[in-house]
């Protein structure tokens, strides 16, 4: 909407200055997720949200900054969260610490990075089209929609985090084990972090059920009646749907990890489509309620691949293993 596209220019701006400390935190966090310890950078994620939310508080309701307060806090706290890993890192993780003679790039690390970072980043890539398309269609609801997908989205964000730390432990925990040669792992630790998600996904959801307009008051103001109404449906109707969000977390996360990354790609495709369906046919005939949908029925169209594609690919793991424990014993 007119009305709001000079804030929105403002607010990317901040957002798009502060890729760097984004790229910090995820690689570093990464890195010390790779060595086995997958609960401090959650940790420090979790300190990081909260952190964001009392700076998007303090500069929008006290300082009375604009849309420039809540990018910035973005930014910090996402620098914070980074920062915080690098400290830990270097103090936990000798083996870390640079020697002489290992400055020099090795290219066939680079090559190896690269083949197994760019199908993760495009697969990124390929889900925010059908966002950006999905936003296209909100914005010519009017301001209330964005404001309302917006605040709504932001505790969204806050409550889905720890299905982002499932997903990454999941990511470890299969390539650790498919290295080691024992892919039985893999699915033992799959299980138990769907049952871990499954509890968290009911409790989250009976939360913001009944407290979802508490909570979305944080960012909108108690006059605001028609978003306040509509920040609390877009909440009770993707809360509803967590259980398919931690699915697509945790195998497409365990799919990664066990070196096929191509079906997370093909995954991404799956919510593109999805969103840019709701988008162009169902939003401008049913309005708010179509975009409440969207990223449920997105998570749905991609667990349906996903689920058949993890089952494929942890057959072929387990057939490579054998392949390669009967060429060390000698036997078929």
């Amino acid at each position: 909407p007119a009305d709001i596209i000079d804030g929105s220019y403002s607010y990317i701006f901040w957002i798009f200055l502060g890729i760097p400390v984004t790229i910090l935190y995820n690689l570093v966090a990464g890195i010390i997720r790779a060595l086995g310890d997958s609960t401090t950078p959650v940790v420090f994620l979790v300190l990081a949200a909260l952190l964001n939310i009392v700076l998007d508080i303090v500069s929008v309701v006290i300082i009375g900054t604009g849309v420039e307060g809540p990018a910035i806090a973005t930014v910090i706290s996402q620098a914070v969260s980074g920062v915080l890993c690098l400290i830990y890192m270097k103090k936990k993780f000798a083996i870390l610490h640079m020697e002489e003679g290992e400055w020099s790039p090795d290219f066939r690390y680079i090559g190896t990075l690269l083949s197994s970072g760019v199908p993760m980043g495009l697969q990124y890539s390929i889900t925010a089209i059908g966002s950006v398309i999905l936003q296209a269609s909100v914005n010519e609801l009017g301001s209330a929609a964005v404001a309302s997908v917006t605040a709504g989205g932001k505790v969204n964000l806050f409550f889905t985090c720890p299905f982002d730390a499932l997903g990454g432990t999941m990511a470890t925990w299969a390539g650790q084990n498919v290295g080691a040669g024992k892919p039985d792992r893999v699915h033992k630790g799959l299980m138990n972090a769907l049952l871990l998600g499954a509890v968290y996904s009911v409790l989250a959801c009976a939360f913001l059920f009944f407290f979802g307009k508490n909570v979305a008051l944080l960012f909108l103001d108690s006059g605001e009646a028609e978003i306040l109404t509509n920040a609390q449906t877009f909440l009770r109707v993707n809360s509803a749907a967590y259980l398919l969000l931690l699915c697509v977390n945790v195998f497409r996360f365990c799919i990664q990890g066990m070196g096929y990354s191509l079906f997370a790609i093909l995954a991404g495709v799956f919510e593109m489509v999805a969103r840019s369906v709701m988008g162009f046919g169902f939003v401008p005939k049913f309005g708010f309620l179509a975009v409440c949908f969207a990223s449920p029925l997105a998570w749905l169209m991609a667990d349906l691949f996903l689920i058949p594609a993890y089952a494929l690919c942890l057959r072929r793991v387990k057939r490579r293993t054998q392949q390669f424990c009967g060429a060390e014993t000698g036997r078929p």
